[in-house]
């Protein structure tokens, strides 16, 4: 099975690759330094030609208003051009209750993103996935100074980028779900837990002060974040991934 993997050359993008390339699939990255371009369509019909499926891995380079412009341009050319191709199944990987959070711009652009995949003709899956472990110290550098982190309780699941890889290859290799499918990591934490865990793995001795009102996580209430009972729970837990 050819498969295209635009944004192949990223975190998740590039692990996916390796996935599919040691499964005997032909996966081949695609992005800006293999001369793709999502937002003007340059190099879609090349990147497509004679694929089976597309995984679409890019992300906006933004988390304001700029990105809904971003995931509408980007999957209105994909999914353009996955059509003329002949492509027959489109993936896309987004985030668990990307709909429920709608003081986020970010996420809703990337349910605008899902909602462009639905509407078009390409049979589609979608994974939506919690939080990366590998993200935690972007986080928590948001709401840092020199002496505190400034953390909301806001309950999260987090999990490897190792093992998001694996859900989306997984998902690009079988039948088009037309629907989504939820993957997420072993064990919920409040965020302000997870930062005094991470902290204290690095010796880090700073004070996590629990602020709801911090960071853009701060707009996530309740379990929007936790997936529901159909998800497919990994195996790794942060402290164990902490220690790799």
């Amino acid at each position: 099975m050819k498969i295209a993997v635009i944004g192949g050359t990223g975190l998740i993008g590039s692990q996916v690759v390796k996935i599919l390339n040691a499964s005997g699939h032909e996966a081949v990255p695609h992005s800006p330094s293999t001369g793709l371009d999502l937002l003007s369509g340059q190099g879609l019909p090349e990147a497509l030609d004679k694929a089976d499926v597309v995984v679409n891995l890019t992300n906006s380079p933004t988390f304001d208003e700029a990105s809904l412009e971003f995931f509408q341009k980007t999957m209105d050319n994909l999914l353009a051009a996955a059509e003329a191709a002949g492509v027959g199944h489109a993936v896309v990987l987004s985030i668990v209750g990307a709909d429920q959070v709608p003081g986020l711009v970010y996420y809703r652009a990337k349910v605008l993103q899902e909602d462009i995949l639905k509407a078009g003709s390409v049979p589609y899956s979608i994974v939506r996935a919690t939080q990366f472990f590998e993200f935690i110290d972007a986080v928590l550098s948001w709401t840092a100074d020199e002496k505190t982190v400034r953390l909301p309780a806001t309950r999260v699941q987090p999990m490897a980028a190792a093992e998001v890889a694996r859900a989306v290859a997984d998902v690009a290799v079988g039948t088009p779900l037309q629907g989504t499918r939820d993957v997420a990591g072993p064990e919920v934490f409040t965020l302000d837990e997870l930062g005094k865990i991470a902290l204290a793995a690095r010796g880090d001795h700073r004070t996590v002060l629990t602020d709801d009102s911090a960071g853009m996580f701060a707009a996530a209430p309740g379990d929007v974040l936790i997936a529901k009972n159909d998800a497919v729970i990994t195996k790794t837990s942060y402290r164990d991934w902490l220690t790799r």
